[in-house]
């Protein structure tokens, strides 16, 4: 059940991905960021005020449905703001603001929840959301252009422009391109082992199979998010300054593969060296930030919208599906040890990663710049 309740967040969450990079290309991130602010926020106080299961799950889709349109909504606006050879730089630093954020669901709530219930951390919430949408709508723009400032890269080739007539076309276009897709399984492998793995099991794997008390497990998480948050900037600055996307994406992504070795082996390890681990683990994920750089110079700039928000969906769709199939693996065992149990789940998230990484080397390099431009 605690597997099902926390995946809802990722149903709506992936089946909105689509849908919010046509209408971030159509309507404006803007109003597309401002609107799901708001539901979000509205799902966050049904969250905590919810009389029983079906509540919580409602509210918990809610703020799925309005927080899926905020990732695609800044790639968009970052697409718009700044040149080709900047993007993967900006969408690092979007990374480390989210994972900066993300670390209040770690340590640091968990010793606020000794001191306040979740119910009113849920309402906090919510209030914060529907604050910050009324800022989104006052102070977001969606282009230079319309804030008056001189646009930072050159509009979009004819042919691009050809390509967003029609919704439908231009999802079909996207949809096409077999690099699309291939940028897809490497974030279904990588960011979606990764999340589920953080979001959720990661903290009881370290209690009931490691014995850590849940301070030391929460800190375990803090070290990874934190290690991701600080190296997304890095692994994009470091692809946008040699030109490449692929050489740090392929190199991180088989170190991080390799840290999930201990957690599939269940070796028992000196406090550093687990904290080293979760620290590799966080730091080696970075190389996923010029996943949605591919998705964007791999297909029409007109269609930037569309393709990152198809390829995003790849990550959230992995954790939607995984994160009950890994409590469904550990319910299973019920006659094994829970060392073994989380074994087993650790090897499934293992196996998906390693999909995500044989799938880094069929990706084609775009060398930081619009592959589509010249297509007729």
């Amino acid at each position: 059940m605690l597997g099902f309740v926390a995946a809802f967040y990722f149903y709506p969450y992936a089946a909105m991905q689509l849908p919010s990079g046509l209408l971030a290309d159509s309507v404006g991130p803007r109003r597309l960021f401002t609107v799901g602010s708001l539901v979000a926020g509205i799902g966050s106080l049904t969250f905590a005020l919810a009389p029983s299961v079906g509540w919580l799950l409602a509210g918990r889709a809610l703020v799925g449905l309005g927080v899926a349109v905020a990732f695609v909504s800044v790639l968009k606006l970052i697409a718009s703001w700044f040149g080709e050879r900047e993007f993967a730089t900006w969408v690092g630093v979007l990374q480390l603001i989210g994972n900066l954020g993300g670390t209040l669901g770690a340590w640091p709530l968990a010793w606020l929840v000794q001191y306040a219930s979740w119910r009113e951390v849920f309402a906090g919430a919510g209030l914060v959301s529907i604050a910050l949408a009324a800022c989104i709508w006052l102070w977001v723009r969606d282009t230079p252009r319309e804030a008056g400032l001189r646009a930072a890269r050159a509009e979009p080739a004819p042919a691009a422009a050809a390509a967003h007539a029609g919704w439908a076309r231009g999802l079909a276009r996207v949809a096409s391109n077999g690099q699309t897709w291939l940028t897809f399984v490497v974030l279904f492998g990588l960011i979606g082992s990764y999340l589920t793995f953080s979001g959720l099991w990661a903290v009881p794997y370290l209690m009931d199979a490691m014995g850590m008390e849940r301070e030391r497990a929460t800190l375990h998480v803090t070290v990874m998010i934190l290690g991701f948050a600080f190296s997304a900037p890095a692994a994009g600055l470091l692809s946008d300054r040699i030109g490449r996307r692929l050489p740090p994406l392929r190199l991180l992504s088989v170190g991080y593969l390799l840290c999930w070795l201990p957690w599939i082996m269940g070796w028992t390890l000196p406090h550093w060296a687990s904290l080293a681990v979760f620290a590799g683990m966080g730091v080696s994920i970075s190389g996923i930030v010029t996943c949605w750089a591919l998705a964007k110079e791999n297909n029409p700039p007109a269609l930037s919208g569309t393709a990152t928000s198809l390829v995003n969906a790849g990550g959230f769709v992995a954790v939607a599906l995984l994160q009950p199939a890994v409590g469904w693996i550990i319910d299973r065992a019920a006659g094994a040890s829970a060392l073994d149990a989380y074994r087993g789940a650790a090897g499934l998230l293992a196996a998906v990663a390693l999909a995500g990484v044989l799938a880094t080397f069929a990706l084609r390099e775009t060398r930081c710049r619009n592959v589509t431009l010249g297509e007729v």
